[in-house]
């Protein structure tokens, strides 16, 4: 059995009871795991939020403001690359801590661990479990599949980030106006290809209340409609470019 790799636990202080279930999915297949503490957006003063969250940048790359939960959600993540950096890791997962286990984690450590080319983050689920076209499919082994889809994934329940993905996602992100997972999306941006190991053996457990909205409050956020449109149609063009040179490299990469 292959020893797997570190696993970080993005979990609010305020959900114990999220960090219970999480801890009893993962012993339940005898897998270790450290929690990092989350950052509570509704908590964050505004010269804490301003050193990352650029309200310009929103106005220029989204269609909507983002809710401090959301920015407090990006904090979190930006905070799990940061550790995979100080310790100079070759890679890690990192979790939300509203996932659950539908396959043996173990085999998912044994085929990363098992790839030969450089890879930076590989996502091991997807945002409310949904599904996407798939642009390119190639067989790791048996029992898993690489892949890159039509557009990446939205979502960040659980995702692997080597060293070199952790570096340049907090260098593209030092100023940011959108969703984490939205930002992941933008490969062109990041550097960082996105691929999906799948099957996927975590999903999202759909039973929890999002800790994002609790954070964020019940305000109605106004949305823009033509600059979502825009936004939309740009981003359509440069995506499909930028996933067929994912493609190509990885091809070559194999």
């Amino acid at each position: 059995m292959s020893k797997q790799p570190p696993i970080f636990l993005i979990n609010l202080d305020q959900s114990a009871d999220r960090l219970e279930n999480s801890a009893n999915r993962l012993a339940e297949q005898n897998i270790t795991f450290e929690r990092i503490s989350g950052v509570y957006g509704k908590s964050l003063p505004d010269n804490e939020i301003n050193k990352h969250y650029n309200s310009q940048l929103n106005r220029q790359r989204f269609y909507r403001e983002l809710g401090k939960g959301e920015i407090g959600c990006y904090f979190s993540h930006r905070k799990a690359w940061q550790t995979i950096i100080d310790r100079k890791l070759d890679y890690a997962i990192v979790l939300e801590d509203d996932f659950r286990v539908v396959g043996n984690l173990h085999n998912v450590f044994e085929t990363l661990a098992s790839l030969k080319f450089e890879w930076q983050l590989i996502k091991l689920a997807a945002y409310e479990n949904r599904e996407r076209p798939i642009e390119f499919k190639h067989a790791l082994n048996d029992e898993f599949d690489l892949v890159v889809h039509k557009k990446a994934m939205t979502g960040c329940c659980a995702q692997a980030i080597t060293y070199e993905g952790a570096k340049a996602l907090l260098k593209a992100t030092d100023q940011f106006g959108r969703p984490v997972d939205t930002d992941i999306q933008h490969i062109w941006e990041t550097s960082v290809p996105v691929y999906s190991m799948m099957p996927y053996y975590i999903e999202q457990d759909l039973e929890f209340d999002s800790d994002i909205a609790a954070a964020t409050g019940k305000t109605k956020v106004k949305k823009r409609f033509w600059q979502r449109k825009k936004l939309q149609l740009c981003e359509k063009i440069q995506n499909k470019k930028y996933t067929q040179k994912v493609i190509d490299d990885l091809k070559k990469a194999l």
